[in-house]
């Protein structure tokens, strides 16, 4: 079988794994972007800033327009615990 056979054969497998809720995949509940910005006393003109993204596409999340994944949704969950980590990060 060549490479791409088995690299297939093997993302299938882990995918089903995940659809069972098995093997090493994480999945963290959804936050709501609106409820981390408040505890963070925040305003949208400043946690557009921290997210890396413009303040009508942060209005998208917090509408439900918008889906947040990936690294975005990683960001948000470390502003949500640790927000003066992220502003030092980002200090210029």
């Amino acid at each position: 079988m060549s490479t791409l056979g088995k690299d297939l054969l093997r993302s299938l497998g882990e995918a089903l794994a995940h659809a069972k809720g098995e093997g090493p995949a994480l999945v963290h509940a959804p936050l709501d972007p609106r409820q981390v910005r408040k505890r963070a006393r925040l305003k949208q003109t400043q946690m557009a800033p921290l997210m890396g993204m413009s303040l009508s596409g942060y209005r998208k999340w917090e509408q439900g327009t918008r889906s947040i994944s990936g690294p975005a949704a990683t960001l948000l969950r470390i502003i949500d615990k640790e927000p003066e980590a992220v502003r030092r990060a980002l200090k210029p």
